[in-house]
């Protein structure tokens, strides 16, 4: 199976490969974002270890029961040959309604198919009033012409 774009990366295959993996997290559907991992792709998210694709469409499904109304913003911050790092910031409320903005960065390492074989995750929660969220599409991919990460100044 291949994902393109593939490994070496340049300037707008980064931003197209960050894109791709932003768009699938938006549409909130573990097993479709776990078929961009390698079959044993490792990880770390936070201070949470994973092998394998089963085990991140397991962690992504109790990961979007608990953080709803998820929206997230990606932009790449650098690439290199089949590395991409990015910095991300999401915003999601929990049960009680409580609304967070999460911001992170993210190291990815591909193979030469393009599946994501090593992803390690820092991220930091913020909570947030809802009148402070920024993200106000509808669920699922954000349009082409909401501000990004830079644009909205995070």
């Amino acid at each position: 199976m291949s994902r393109p774009p593939l490994p070496p990366f340049t300037a707008e295959t980064a931003a197209q490969k960050a894109r791709m993996a932003e768009d699938a997290w938006n549409t909130r559907e573990p097993a479709r974002v776990a078929q961009a991992y390698t079959v044993d792709s490792t990880w770390r998210n936070r201070a949470e270890f994973l092998t394998g694709r089963d085990a991140i469409e397991a962690f992504l499904a109790r990961k979007w029961a608990r953080e709803l109304d998820y929206r997230l913003i990606k932009e790449v911050w650098a690439w290199h040959e089949n590395r991409i790092a990015v910095r991300f910031a999401y915003e999601w409320r929990d049960d009680s309604g409580h609304w967070f903005r999460s911001y992170g960065n993210e190291n990815w390492e591909f193979d030469e198919h393009g599946l994501m074989r090593r992803r390690i995750a820092s991220i930091n929660d913020h909570p947030i009033a809802e009148s402070e969220r920024k993200y106000h599409w509808p669920l699922g991919r954000r349009p082409d012409d909401h501000p990004s990460l830079s644009d909205l100044g995070l």
